[in-house]
């Protein structure tokens, strides 16, 4: 077998083998180092020369070395487990594309940095279970994606001193590590190109105003239109809970609005697409009886009838970056015992497509194209 496996031949049928062979002692032998230099690399520490590292990893991928993550979980009273806790029904969490690729990308980058995730569905801070998650330290720090307002978790993980980093933000809670999307910037840029193309009847649909997301982007609906002297009436504010069935439910209140409006802002694409179905539903057409736009850019999106102009919300990518920012608080504590706060905002880009109705409007026939954003 040993012979099979170091010519490739057989390799999954050598996995035990070589897990319960191989040692430290082994692997820096054959990589021409000394054994503290391998736990360095397995526990990613900075310190090893870039040349070291490789050839290290390249022996532990050839003999497919298995760490005992126990052992070392109580050497250096680590885990190396991240807890993941979304504050949603399940139902939301299971069905709502957004959370699969939240989800992906704090994964990714938990395997690039030798982390486990752990997706926690337990959701109040009464729960029992979760405090024992904390209590006994089943996990070495938290991501929190998204925060409620006024969250009484919050405080409790930070009394207990567990590292977190949120994927959102609070108000007024500038002592936590944050990632978020220009949700603000993003709203406006989506309102300000109805205005452009001569919408003045423009309403929203909101998401669920319990989420600092939802707020951020009503003010960016409501920044824009006022810059352009606009001030929307109050039935043209339709507060919807993310999904495609809130999104038809608010459209049908916003149909019977007079004047009905010409252009509609939903705070995502899901209750874009079910904004879109009512309105056809009555036998109006997107974009020419009204104009749509959404916000995340979900693959729906591209694929919808019209297409949906939309704002790009890079969600795998706010996930790696949430999960390594917590991370690096993780691997470097005395860099961040002073209270080293991040807080990493990415810009808002609109993707234009066919339910705005540019096309009516300035006679051209858009693709899927990338048009302003924050630098």
């Amino acid at each position: 077998m040993a012979n099979d496996a170091g010519s490739g031949c057989n390799f999954k049928q050598n996995i035990n083998q070589a897990a319960a062979t191989m040692t430290l002692e082994e692997i820096a032998r054959l990589a021409g180092c000394s054994r503290s230099t391998v736990s360095r690399v397995i526990n990613h520490n900075p310190n090893v020369r870039a040349e070291t590292r490789e050839r290290v990893w390249q022996i532990i991928k050839e003999q497919n070395f298995q760490p005992n993550l126990a052992a070392r979980a109580l050497a250096g009273r680590r885990s190396r487990v991240i807890g993941l806790v979304i504050p949603q029904p399940l139902s939301t969490i299971f069905t709502d594309p957004y959370f699969s690729m939240l989800i992906q990308g704090c994964a990714k980058a938990c395997d690039e940095h030798g982390y486990y995730l752990m997706l926690s569905l337990v959701l109040r801070q009464a729960d029992d279970t979760y405090r024992w998650l904390i209590h006994a330290r089943h996990m070495d720090g938290l991501l929190l994606a998204p925060p409620l307002i006024d969250d009484p978790f919050v405080p409790h993980l930070l009394n207990k001193r567990l590292p977190l980093v949120m994927i959102g933000r609070i108000p007024g809670r500038t002592d936590i590590s944050t990632v978020n999307i220009d949700n603000i910037k993003g709203a406006s840029l989506a309102t300000q190109h109805l205005l452009e193309l001569g919408y003045t009847r423009i309403a929203t649909i909101t998401g669920a105003m319990n989420l600092v997301g939802a707020l951020d982007r009503l003010e960016g609906y409501l920044c824009a239109l006022r810059e352009a002297g606009i001030e929307p009436p109050q039935e043209y504010i339709q507060e919807g809970d993310w999904s495609e069935a809130g999104g038809k439910r608010a459209m049908q209140r916003l149909l019977q609005v007079t004047p009905r409006p010409d252009a509609v802002f939903a705070a995502s694409d899901s209750m874009a697409i079910g904004a879109m179905k009512a309105i056809q539903a009555t036998g109006l057409k997107v974009p020419d009886d009204i104009a749509v736009v959404g916000f995340d850019d979900m693959p729906a999106a591209a694929t919808v009838d019209p297409p949906l102009t939309t704002v790009h919300h890079p969600i795998e990518r706010i996930g790696f970056l949430a999960a390594a920012a917590l991370i690096e608080k993780l691997e470097t504590p005395s860099t961040h015992a002073a209270g080293g706060v991040q807080h990493i905002v990415l810009p808002a880009r609109l993707i234009v497509r066919m339910s705005c109705g540019q096309a009516l409007r300035r006679g051209t026939h858009p693709t899927v194209h990338k048009n302003r954003g924050a630098s």
